[in-house]
């Protein structure tokens, strides 16, 4: 029956609609779509278990990379222990190499100044030019200076640098040493001493820690001048500052071999 065949009432009062309607609302008091998204949210989800596969993949995943470098571990140990002591062959073998250098230098020098006949004055003059120039070893009384990084943990800075050692080095000379060294590498005015990555050379030739520095002269005079000069006093500062090690002792018998550089092929008086 549609509503407007509805039969009115016998008063002829229109009918009260108000109540069915109060009803209809209690009764779906929700929008039809809150009902809809509810239903599809109390089926069962398939994300978790996807989720927990995909951690339980990673996972093996991680444990196979770290059997993997757990087993090539050793390996890599031995082969870079393998090239360590090649490194150290190498060098070995170059400081032979230079060391012999030096003799036939030194004998070939001899032989010139036989040939050449010179007379006793002037062969003196010659090795006291040649111990200065650092082409001769050389043998006295001096001093040794050690120098080295601060204490683990110390100030950032605290590493001993190529400038430091120069600074060392430099305040010996003019402290009046006569022949220098550092850690048996002889010293002369060609000498470089520079950084290269984290390791300081010495004519390109990597030093280990600690830094020793060899100066043959007065032992008394070059330890009271180098502590009371420029040097001494950079130096106590890096000690008190950084926590590096700066240590000065007389040596009563000093050797130091001659430089195995090469060789001065030309020069000219400064005038």
């Amino acid at each position: 029956m549609g509503v407007n065949d509805a039969t009115p009432p016998a008063d002829g009062r229109r009918p009260d609609l108000s109540g069915d309607l109060l009803d209809g609302i209690v009764r779906d008091a929700l929008d039809p779509d809150y009902a809809v998204v509810a239903a599809r949210t109390t089926r069962p989800r398939r994300r978790p278990v996807l989720t927990a596969a995909a951690v339980a993949i990673l996972g093996m995943l991680l444990a196979l990379a770290c059997a993997q470098t757990f087993r090539a571990r050793p390996a890599d140990e031995a082969e870079r222990q393998q090239l360590i002591e090649r490194i150290r062959s190498a060098a070995a073998q170059g400081d032979a190499l230079r060391a012999r250098s030096g003799e036939l230098s030194r004998e070939n020098a001899a032989l010139e100044v036989r040939a050449a006949g010179l007379d006793e004055a002037t062969r003196t003059r010659l090795q006291s030019l040649e111990l200065a120039a650092g082409t001769l070893p050389a043998r006295g009384p001096g001093v040794r200076l050690t120098v080295d990084d601060g204490p683990a943990g110390a100030r950032e800075g605290g590493e001993v640098v190529d400038a430091d050692l120069r600074v060392a080095v430099n305040g010996l000379w003019r402290a009046g040493a006569e022949a220098v060294a550092v850690n048996g590498h002889r010293l002369t005015t060609r000498t470089a001493i520079r950084s290269a990555g984290e390791a300081i050379t010495v004519d390109y030739r990597s030093l280990t820690r600690p830094y020793v520095v060899e100066a043959i002269g007065d032992p008394r005079g070059l330890e009271r001048r180098f502590r009371d000069g420029d040097a001494g006093a950079s130096w106590r500062t890096l000690g008190d500052t950084y926590g590096m090690r700066f240590d000065l002792r007389t040596a009563g018998d000093l050797a130091l071999p001659a430089d195995t550089g090469p060789d001065l092929t030309n020069a000219s008086a400064k005038r």
